[in-house]
């Protein structure tokens, strides 16, 4: 998820796009940069890091131009760098992009072997190479992209410049947001309303598979194939704060969300649908190396300590390889047996996380090969790793993780089929099952945040003055147990914890009355019997309860107190769905508490210390 800004318009372009730049950092920070029409060229600044460095750097070499494109960045494909920051340039081209492209292997083997000079690790630099070779043939700006376009695979929304047609921005989009700003004899385009409301209010929202050719005095808009478009712009009327957290009123809110759009970039490339099959080129690791494990040992804290914990579930059950999950701080502090022939995954958002860190280099100097499950690109985990197979949930503003567990767990599944395939303990057929529902899995995300969130805010208004909560889950559910509990505590400050629901009757079950809503998880999977036993038990005890259970339960229905319904699935894939009503009730306990939702007392969003 990065930032694009474009502006064309009678004022100088540099300080509207770094106004933009910094209102949409929020997408990206790992470097930054702007093109810009100068009187006879395009000229490029870029920077590493914050937008402080590249405001450095326009101060020691200002950009003059009427005309110009801006990129934040978060780094999908290739590194942190100068050279990986946009804009990229081809020719007389510039381009900066925001999405994944999915064919840039083949796409860059075509490109090198016509002739072109790669000078970065990005795939984005590839379309720039691409609308060249159109322009060289000798199509208009508008005509080379829409060329360009039709050669690659993927979700982008892209702008462009060409100093062969210094007056305009070409801009199109596919799968990422794009948004173009209307004002009187100037005219805008960025990745998001933020980056444009101090200059208009006026909005033209692109649809996937539209472009627009910007003006200082018109846009015209059409799709890629080439059919006009008739659209009016809507009047917004969010403030400058709203309009970064999108209209809601946190970030995350925002982020809850953001979840299935975060799984769809993290898949994106990744399912063979037609082999039932994982792409697996992203993970680093050979076939043989797949063959050659002989134990996984996950490493993890918080949030991706629970990932994990599903994670062993997903490889033991179709890979049939011994599994374990380490505290990184617990497995600091004693002599751990690992031996070459284990595989040990680290799992962190920011990959920074140095209990995590220092495990896995304990455990790479025993011989272990490590791979790492994080989400930014460059961390200290990946550096030190074999192998990473990156998350792409993006920036997240939130301390209290949510997107990032998402995409964190369908990695773990992910790498878990492709071990399973190339170990021979998963049938084709099972496979292709899971990844067909993997495919179809945003979008149920989607339906189960829009039709529980009223629901949840209402329990979350009804038991906001709880003391105490317990969750309760067996197999797969019993980390999303721990991850409702911790959210609650995390954020709102309420005593809550969350059990392996057979463990209950060793000693929790002292803890309930009237006075304790209990979450019991029981999705129509291998344990739903025994579950259901478990909400039995509790409520036998007075126990407020609270069912998250598969639609058309009506054992569940007749003994919860609460009902929280979820689409019937395929086993594997019940977390993504039970994981959000407790992601929400975790937010709106906070948010009706009044507490700081965002960043709550005493955390912090990457643990550096120990």
């Amino acid at each position: 998820m990065c930032g694009i800004v474009g502006y064309v318009g009678s004022a100088s372009s540099a300080p509207i796009l770094i106004d933009g730049l910094r209102r949409l950092e929020y997408r990206g920070y790992d470097s930054a940069g702007l093109a810009v029409h100068g009187s006879r060229a395009i000229e490029v600044r870029r920077a590493v890091g914050k937008l402080r460095n590249l405001e450095a750097a326009l101060a020691e070499r200002p950009l003059d131009g009427h005309v110009g494109i801006g990129h934040t960045r978060w780094a999908t494909h290739g590194r942190p760098s100068e050279v990986n920051a946009h804009p990229h340039v081809a020719g007389p081209i510039a381009v900066v992009h925001n999405g994944i492209i999915e064919n840039h292997l083949e796409l860059r083997r075509r490109l090198v072997a016509a002739g072109c000079t790669i000078a970065s690790d990005t795939d984005t630099e590839l379309v720039a190479h691409l609308v060249h070779l159109e322009v060289e043939r000798g199509k208009d700006l508008e005509s080379a992209v829409r060329a360009a376009l039709g050669e690659v695979r993927g979700a982008y929304a892209i702008a462009v410049l060409s100093s062969r047609e210094p007056d305009r921005i070409v801009v199109a989009k596919a799968s990422s947001p794009l948004v173009v700003g209307l004002g009187d004899g100037e005219n805008f385009c960025a990745s998001d309303i933020p980056a444009l409301l101090p200059y208009t209010k006026r909005m033209l929202f692109l649809e996937d598979g539209e472009m627009a050719v910007i003006e200082a005095g018109a846009v015209q808009v059409t799709t890629i194939a080439g059919k006009p478009v008739e659209r009016a712009p809507r009047v917004i009327d969010w403030s400058p704060v709203m309009a970064e957290k999108a209209g809601y009123k946190h970030f995350m809110l925002k982020e809850i969300f953001e979840q299935p759009r975060a799984l769809e970039d993290t898949l994106r490339g990744r399912l063979d649908r037609e082999n039932g099959d994982i792409h697996g080129h992203e993970i680093g690791l050979s076939d043989a190396d797949a063959r050659a494990i002989d134990r996984v040992v996950l490493l993890a804290c918080g949030t991706s300590h629970h990932a994990a914990l599903a994670g062993r579930y997903f490889i033991e059950a179709l890979a049939k390889v011994s599994t374990s999950v380490e505290i990184a701080s617990e497995f600091r502090g004693r002599d751990a047996v690992i031996r070459p022939g284990d595989l040990v995954i680290a799992v962190s958002q920011s990959g920074e996380t140095l209990d995590t860190l220092i495990a896995a280099k304990e455990a790479k100097a025993k011989g272990a090969k490590v791979l790492s499950i994080v989400n930014v690109i460059d961390s200290a985990i990946p550096r030190m790793s074999d192998a990473t197979f990156y998350t792409h949930a993006g920036p997240e503003i939130g301390v209290a993780s949510t997107k990032c567990f998402s995409t964190q767990v369908a990695n773990l599944l992910m790498f878990s089929i492709w071990l399973g395939r190339r170990r021979d303990t998963l049938s084709p057929a099972r496979a292709a099952e899971l990844v067909e529902g993997l495919a179809r899995l945003p979008q149920t995300m989607k339906d189960v945040l829009s039709g529980t969130r009223q629901l949840v805010a209402n329990l979350a208004r009804r038991y906001v003055d709880a003391r105490d909560v317990l969750f309760l889950g067996r197999g797969l559910s019993f980390p999303i147990a721990l991850e409702g509990a911790l959210k609650l505590k995390e954020i709102s400050y309420v005593h809550a914890e969350g059990y392996a629901a057979g463990e209950m009757k060793h000693g929790p079950i002292a803890l309930i009355d009237n006075r304790v809503p209990v979450f019991v998880l029981l999705p129509k999977d291998s344990h739903h019997e025994r579950s259901l036993s478990n909400l039995q038990e509790a409520k036998a005890r007075e126990a407020i309860v609270i069912g998250i259970a598969t639609e058309g339960d009506e054992q569940a229905r007749t003994v919860s107190d609460d009902l929280v319904e979820v689409p019937d699935i395929a086993e594997e894939l019940t977390p993504f769905l039970t994981v959000l009503p407790l992601q929400l009730y975790a937010y709106y306990v906070a948010d009706f508490k009044g507490t700081d939702v965002d960043q709550p007392r005493n955390l912090a969003k990457t643990v550096t210390v120990e």
